[in-house]
């Protein structure tokens, strides 16, 4: 009796260590820089996902409705302190802000995963930044600005609210386009796309992200499936 006692004792306790890391799995901590339309949104699903994030701005005081209404995973500070907050750090600003932010934050920066939704725009980031973009395209661009850190391309092919009412739809989900040299990164920025309510696609290596940046880039806009998305960046050479 003892005996059979013990065993299924033993039993029990292996499988409430099994189940453990299931329950345990901690959410990476997201910083995020720039919290207009794009950060804002972004962040908000991933704050409904479970995921603690630091919004940060220029003057952080202006985030407190949108930290206000996110509930007490979400939490605002300077760019200095979501750096420091953030496993994963997801930048959107205006494109002509990121030599500046990799300046700044060189040292702070160095090692970590940045998923980038940034756009070169002439109206807005100025002419220079904006040819080097179109030319040598965005992904290669933006880890040049943003040295040392693991970059992946990612949600810059379309609006806020579109990412807003498209967030887990009915499977299939929307297809997001990523581009990233660095595989560990690639596979954070893949779990983050689905945890915002979306399936991630990767087109390849930063190079690639020139077939989904806004000036150009064939798949742009594009709100299809995963599949169908796969299809339209396989299709652009």
């Amino acid at each position: 009796m003892h005996h059979h006692f013990t065993r299924r004792a033993a039993l029990a306790t292996a499988a409430a260590i099994l189940a453990a890391p299931a329950l345990a799995q901690a959410k990476s901590r997201i910083g995020i820089i720039g919290a207009g339309n794009i950060g804002a949104s972004i962040g908000g699903l991933w704050v409904k996902a479970g995921h603690p994030v630091m919004f940060s701005s220029r003057n952080p005081d202006e985030l407190k409705d949108l930290v206000a209404k996110l509930g007490p995973l979400a939490h605002a500070g300077t760019v200095a302190d979501a750096i420091k907050f953030g496993d994963v750090l997801f930048i959107a600003v205006p494109y002509a802000a990121l030599p500046q932010i990799g300046a700044d934050y060189k040292d702070a920066l160095k090692g970590k995963i940045m998923l980038d939704a940034g756009n070169a725009v002439p109206t807005r980031d100025g002419d220079a930044i904006t040819k080097e973009a179109d030319t040598n395209g965005t992904g290669i661009t933006s880890q040049k600005y943003l040295a040392g850190t693991r970059l992946v391309r990612a949600f810059n092919t379309m609006g806020a609210k579109i990412f807003e009412t498209q967030s887990n739809r009915p499977d299939p989900k929307m297809g997001i386009p990523l581009a990233g040299d660095d595989p560990e990164a690639l596979k954070v920025a893949q779990g983050l796309v689905r945890d915002a309510g979306f399936d991630p696609v990767v087109a390849g290596g930063l190079a690639s992200a020139k077939k989904f940046q806004q000036r150009g880039g064939g798949a742009y806009g594009f709100q299809g499936t995963a599949a169908e998305l796969k299809a339209k960046l396989d299709s652009i050479p």
